[in-house]
């Protein structure tokens, strides 16, 4: 019988489609992308991130953002949300059939005006037009605050600055926001602090973890997470996505290791792990590398 104090099931928000491919320096082929959609779909996950409809010029690796989403085969009760941080973003997306989308904001000056050229105050203005049109086009909107746990460039960020950014976003009309670890140097005992600060101003249900592995600390943030009642996380299956800001190290969280560590607590998430192994190997295998995961790694026979 369980008896940690944890919820008994946990949604996953896979972002490797997205966010695991989005630095990626060869071309990804817009078939792989599609399929690698669609197979983490089929393992069950709940949401996949698709997509970002930026400019090419800034993630060339999204550029075929459009045929991307008009192509993947949707599976009922999947979501596939994608990334659009402005309102020409979100009419592209609209266009193709995005039922979800997603704004991206810091909670670090220095973050907001080097990652999109903008102070927190301006971005906020900046997303408020794309939730305005999401909710009159019935489309549902993910936020995401970047830099909780520290910044690349300002160090320590407090859990208040956070706390006003995700305050502002749900204020704004996100359905649930999302706090990343940008840089992976949290820890348990500051993301514990972090939520804490965080929940006064949006509901615990409505808060999800997105936790980097730079320093080895993402299942423990999770973990930690976990205790206070956070119960939607996001992973990237074989961990793809490295840290930019530190040359070598891994960055995203893998999927399958978030899901062996949530089996052994008893905690559901739907997922399938050995599909989950599977896609690792083989997306690692198109993008010639070894993946990051140490399950995956383990599970090698």
């Amino acid at each position: 019988m369980k008896t940690w104090s944890v919820p008994g099931s946990v949604r996953l928000v896979e972002v490797g489609p997205r966010d695991g491919l989005q630095n990626e320096r060869g071309e990804v082929p817009t078939d792989v992308k599609v399929e690698l959609i669609e197979r983490l779909a089929d393992a069950g996950l709940p949401a996949v991130e698709a997509t970002a409809f930026v400019s090419p010029k800034w993630i060339p690796q999204m550029a075929d953002h459009t045929e991307v989403l008009e192509r993947i085969r949707r599976k009922p009760g999947v979501s596939y949300p994608v990334l659009t941080p402005n309102l020409k973003g979100f009419e592209s997306a609209r266009a193709a059939g995005a039922t979800e989308v997603a704004i991206f904001g810091a909670a670090s000056e220095a973050f907001s005006k080097k990652n999109i050229n903008c102070s927190i105050a301006e971005s906020l203005d900046r997303f408020r037009p794309v939730v305005d049109a999401a909710k009159s086009s019935n489309v549902k909107v993910r936020g995401y605050v970047s830099c909780v746990l520290g910044c690349p460039y300002e160090g320590e960020v407090k859990a208040e600055r956070v706390a006003d950014v995700a305050g502002a976003l749900y204020e704004m009309g996100c359905y649930e926001v999302s706090l990343g670890d940008t840089i992976g140097t949290g820890t348990p005992g500051k993301t514990k602090a972090m939520i804490e600060a965080t929940a006064r101003r949006v509901p615990m249900e409505k808060l999800a973890g997105h936790y980097h592995d730079t320093y080895g600390q993402a299942l423990a943030n999770i973990y930690a997470s976990l205790e206070m009642g956070v119960a939607t996380f996001d992973a990237s299956v074989a961990g793809l996505g490295g840290c930019p800001y530190a040359k070598g190290a891994s960055g995203n969280v893998a999927t399958e290791d978030v899901v062996y560590m949530l089996n052994g607590l008893g905690v559901r998430t739907g997922v399938d792990l050995d599909k989950l192994v599977e896609i690792g190997r083989w997306i690692c295998g198109v993008l010639g590398r070894e993946p990051s995961s140490k399950v995956n790694r383990a599970l090698r026979r």
